[in-house]
């Protein structure tokens, strides 16, 4: 009885540690480090991509104004306010003029005075070309009598002597007519001026836009080229669109874009590259678009923030897979490969990619290839592994 009883507690004993055993086993070769890595897989497809450009940017106008004196002042009156519209030659705002009025009206009186002269001048031309007529007649009678001997020599010579005075007076009177008219010329450009200046402190609208900002009130002094008004076009609202600098190939003008305006999610408006900005953002490695809409969106605000997909040019067709498979093993790039029940690196040339997660292999796969997707943890040549349909299980509704 109790050598079998002992041989019963040897069996359960061992029976144990065979099951203690199976289940380390499990748990090591199921469960554990020795367990082969769960991944899934994906086959390589021979498709065409085409390739989309994501940038944000905000809502410009194309034609704006800011509106301000040419020279320091105070502000007289401002006449329209913040979203008023505006006709091309209305009066917007007024400087005050302070002495341009006085000014005006001494250059009146001083170019009525330089007329004056200048007409003076001209009479007296005609004086000095009378009496030069006058003497030149009394010396050719003179003559004609000196050749008579009916007159001394000495006579003969006061007549020629008066004649030259005559020239002298006449030159004299030219002269003087032309420095009233130099004069005259003088006065009138700086009436020109004087009144140019008058006009300035007029504010009047370039062309038909839309007051954006009213930054100065009556009363207030700004110096010269300070705004007092902000003005745009609202006819020509377009988007400044920011692009990651490492995105930006094949941007070109006139590629088509798919706007979405901040205030508008599910709204998708329509437009064109319709200028690409030689100078980049250095500092946030950007490249900037000028993107036009074909239609101008009735609620579009200047400022607004905006989401802009450009669509490029679709490629030929070639192996492409998910971005999600793309991996870098020993600083290289390449994806992770099923073959033959192996596991392998495969070193790859990238080329494009879309915007639906998906990219072009110019070298290192062929259509059919099988390629990890997603796996549990970092993958090695050679490793164990176990293909399945996803790794995580999705509840049941």
């Amino acid at each position: 009885m109790k050598l079998s009883s002992l041989n019963q507690r040897r069996g359960l004993m061992v029976a144990g540690a065979i099951a203690l055993i199976a289940v380390i086993a499990f748990v090591a070769f199921r469960l554990g480090p020795l367990a082969p890595t769960r991944l899934t897989v994906v086959r390589v497809s021979h498709d065409s991509l085409t390739p989309s450009v994501f940038g944000v940017g905000s809502v410009e106008a194309k034609q704006s104004w800011l509106m301000g004196p040419t020279v320091a002042g105070r502000v007289l009156r401002v006449h329209v306010d913040v979203g008023d519209k505006v006709k091309a030659g209305q009066l917007l705002a007024e400087m005050d003029p302070v002495d341009l009025e006085q000014r005006l009206l001494a250059q009146e009186a001083a170019w009525a005075k330089a007329r004056s002269v200048q007409v003076a001048a001209q009479a007296q031309v005609l004086d000095a070309k009378a009496r030069q007529a006058l003497a030149s007649t009394n010396l050719l009678r003179q003559k004609d009598l000196a050749r008579q001997n009916f007159i001394s020599q000495g006579a003969l010579e006061v007549r020629e002597q008066e004649l030259i005075s005559a020239d002298a007076a006449f030159q004299t009177s030219q002269a003087n007519l032309q420095a009233a008219g130099q004069d005259l010329q003088r006065l009138q450009a700086e009436r020109a001026a004087a009144s140019l200046q008058r006009q300035n402190t007029r504010l009047l609208a370039p062309a038909d836009a839309v007051v954006i900002s009213r930054d100065a009130e009556a009363g207030s002094t700004v110096v010269a080229g300070q705004p007092v008004l902000r003005l745009a076009n609202p006819a020509s609202l377009w988007v400044k669109m920011r692009v990651d600098q490492s995105r930006s190939a094949g941007l070109a003008v006139g590629l088509g874009a798919k706007i979405v305006l901040r205030s508008q999610p599910q709204q998708i408006w329509t437009g064109q590259v319709e200028r690409l900005e030689w100078l980049a953002d250095a500092v946030t490695e950007e490249r900037i678009a000028q993107v036009g809409f074909s239609e101008i969106p009735p609620a579009a605000s200047i400022g607004e923030m905006v989401e802009v997909t450009l669509d490029l040019k679709a490629t030929a067709d070639s192996p492409v897979v998910p971005q999600a498979s793309v991996q870098q093993h020993q600083g290289r790039s390449g994806v992770w490969r099923v073959a033959a029940g192996q596991i392998e690196f495969a070193p790859v040339q990238w080329g494009a990619s879309s915007l639906d997660g998906r990219i072009q292999a110019l070298s290192g796969l062929q259509a059919g290839d099988s390629v990890v997707v997603y796996s549990e943890k970092a993958l090695k040549p050679g490793a164990g592994f176990r293909v399945v349909d996803a790794l995580v299980k999705q509840a049941k509704p």
